[in-house]
C-alpha cells in the first residue's frame, strides 16, 4: 500500500471503530448487554486492523480472531492483555447455534458486562492512542 493508501484505510478503521464503539456504549445503556459485549468484539477488531495497516503497510486479514490481529498488528502486549483479547472472542457469537447464544445472554448479567465493557473502553482508548 502506498502512503495515501495507508492513511485512508486507518481513518476508515478509526471511523467505523468509533461508530461501532457508540452503538456499544448505547446498547449497554439500554441494558442490552450481550449485545454490547459483541460491538466490544468488534471495536477492538477494527482498531487491531487499522494498526495492522499502519504497522504492517498491509491490509489486514480477514479474520474476527483477535489473537489472530494483535498478533499480525506487531503489538507485543502482556499476558494480560493476551488473556483478556481471548476471552472477548468468545463474545463474537453472532453466526453461532442459539443455544449459544442463548447461553450467553443468560451470563450477560449487569456486573459480568461492566467489568468487561469498562476494560474495552480502555483499551480503545488505549488502541486509538496508538493509531495516532
Amino acid at each position: 500500500m502506498n502512503d495515501k493508501e495507508v492513511k485512508d484505510a486507518i481513518t476508515y478503521w478509526k471511523t467505523v471503530a468509533a461508530h461501532d464503539y457508540d452503538t456499544m456504549t448505547a446498547l449497554f445503556k439500554a441494558k442490552r448487554y450481550s449485545d454490547s459485549l459483541f460491538f466490544g468484539h468488534i471495536v477492538i477488531e477494527k482498531l487491531l486492523k487499522g494498526l495492522i495497516v499502519k504497522n504492517t503497510t498491509e491490509q489486514a486479514p480477514y479474520t474476527h480472531n483477535l489473537m489472530v490481529l494483535e498478533r499480525a498488528a506487531k503489538l507485543e502486549s502482556d499476558k494480560d492483555m493476551i488473556e483478556f483479547l481471548n476471552q472477548v472472542n468468545d463474545f463474537n457469537i453472532r453466526a453461532r447455534y442459539p443455544e449459544h447464544k442463548l447461553a450467553f445472554y443468560k451470563k450477560c448479567t449487569y456486573q459480568y458486562t461492566k467489568k468487561y465493557y469498562e476494560r474495552i473502553k480502555e483499551i480503545y482508548k488505549n488502541l486509538c492512542q496508538k493509531l495516532k
